[in-house]
């Protein structure tokens, strides 16, 4: 396993963690619902699942 020969300093080290936590996730509202959720994702609206604006299960408990 590799290892550093010096310490890095730790602006080198902050430098390279900027960038890890640049971005907020990307909120999307269903068009159907109005309800608010990540993309990509089936959300709870109402006791029903929905995903891509179609209700996928009727009656689902989280």
């Amino acid at each position: 396993m590799a290892h550093p020969k010096r310490r890095h300093s730790t602006t080198r080290r902050d430098k390279r963690r900027s960038h890890d936590f640049g971005t907020p996730k990307q909120i999307a509202v269903d068009k159907m619902t109005g309800e608010t959720h990540l993309y990509h994702r089936a959300h709870v609206h109402e006791g029903n699942l929905y995903y891509k604006g179609k209700m996928i299960v009727e009656g689902y408990s989280a």
